[in-house]
């Protein structure tokens, strides 16, 4: 026996060995019921052939997947899974799969998988970085929890189905942080390795996230004798998003969108950052369009799985002017809050997406004017006027 060949000196030698035959008893588990599924098949072929076949997108009702669920619709896409805490817009709800349930609840992911084949996965679900600055603990239940337990399901399913789940992961600028403002003068556009020390919990959450995508996708299981087929994780880094069609919620990115919200509503605005202040951002439809373009992208063309996607960057005091120019009478001043300046201070001036333009063909199709002009100004506009 392996226990019986080991020398137990002391107590250190003892944990180490027993540590060592749960792995070795661990992978010859793994390796039978792996051989095992691939000579039978984990389901009966009636039970196999009944599962349909479904693209299953998370945070389904929120500001993402409600945008990304519409396009995908446009595109005659179907069998669409739609998960989310809450209904998703009735205008959608009749044309996809809908599942209300909390994505950290094993035994609902254990039901859809006995009912679906899930062909691809968007997870968008998360707790974003305010709420998650107030509870941390819940927002790294949901978004590292909860993302690790589908990126388990995932993993499974890429392994029954002999070819890899799909999984689109949603990452954030919050995973970068720069020390100081002397520093984020001097590295403008980071690259995708750079200056990764998130100030967040939120930032920490998707960068952790980031790295288990990573380990799913390359180093699943590497110390079982048969490989199992590993799914196929991709991410993409926003910058902050603005969209047409909702509030802004008190997001640290939001001050942009508070000042046209503000300005369309005939109010005054105070910003909560410097005037000097400068982050880069993207239009809703743009970061759909990155999704999308990331999913369809052959997998050979691929350098990287986490790819920064960027359109524009603006200050404080540029994106104040864009304002003016569609509402000239416009209040919009400038008080700083300390504590939210010190988070945005800490997020780069651009993003560097060369990588992805060279890959899989990134290109915005909103740049700033078209963005202010055709997009934002009109919609929002359109949504007080007709109050």
């Amino acid at each position: 026996m392996f226990l019986e060949k080991a020398e137990m000196n002391n107590s250190e030698d003892l944990q180490m060995t027993l540590m060592l035959y749960n792995i070795k008893i661990s992978n010859h588990h793994y390796d039978y019921n792996h051989s095992l599924r691939k000579l039978q098949g984990d389901y009966p072929e009636k039970e196999k052939n009944m599962r349909k076949k479904v693209i299953l997108v998370t945070g389904a009702a929120g500001e993402i997947g409600t945008a990304l669920i519409a396009k995908l619709l446009s595109q005659k896409v179907e069998n669409i899974l739609a998960l989310d805490i809450r209904p998703v817009d009735e205008k959608l709800g009749s044309q996809v799969i809908q599942v209300v349930g909390d994505i950290c609840d094993h035994a609902l992911l254990e039901r859809l998988i006995s009912e679906y084949e899930i062909e691809t996965i968007y997870h968008l679900a998360a707790l974003l970085s305010t709420r998650a600055e107030f509870t941390p603990e819940a927002a790294h239940r949901v978004n590292v929890e909860g993302t690790l337990g589908l990126l388990q399901v995932a993993s499974e399913q890429s392994d029954w189905r002999g070819v890899p789940v799909l999984f689109i992961f949603p990452s954030s600028v919050a995973i970068y942080g720069l020390p100081d403002l002397e520093t984020k003068a001097q590295f403008q556009k980071v690259r995708e390795w750079e200056w990764n020390y998130p100030r967040t919990m939120y930032g920490c959450n998707k960068l952790y996230c980031e790295l288990l995508g990573m380990y799913y996708s390359e180093y699943y299981r590497q110390l079982a004798v048969e490989q199992p087929v590993k799914l196929d994780f991709r991410s993409v880094r926003f910058p902050g998003l603005i969209s047409a069609y909702t509030v802004p919620s008190g997001g640290t990115s939001d001050f942009g969108p508070e000042m046209l919200h503000a300005a369309a509503k005939g109010q005054p605005y105070a910003c909560f950052v410097r005037e000097d202040t400068r982050i880069p951002f993207m239009v809703m439809p743009d970061a759909v369009k990155a999704l999308i373009d990331l999913a369809s992208a052959k997998a050979e063309k691929l350098s990287r799985r986490v790819y920064n996607v960027t359109s524009f960057s603006l200050s404080a005091t540029e994106f104040r002017e864009m304002v003016l120019k569609a509402f000239p009478q416009a209040e919009i001043t400038f008080k700083p809050d300390l504590k939210r300046q010190g988070i945005v201070d800490s997020w780069p001036e651009d993003m560097n997406d060369n990588d992805a333009r060279r890959d899989w063909g990134w290109q915005p199709d909103y740049d700033l004017e078209r963005s202010f002009n055709e997009y934002l100004v009109p919609n929002i506009s359109m949504r007080y006027l007709k109050r």
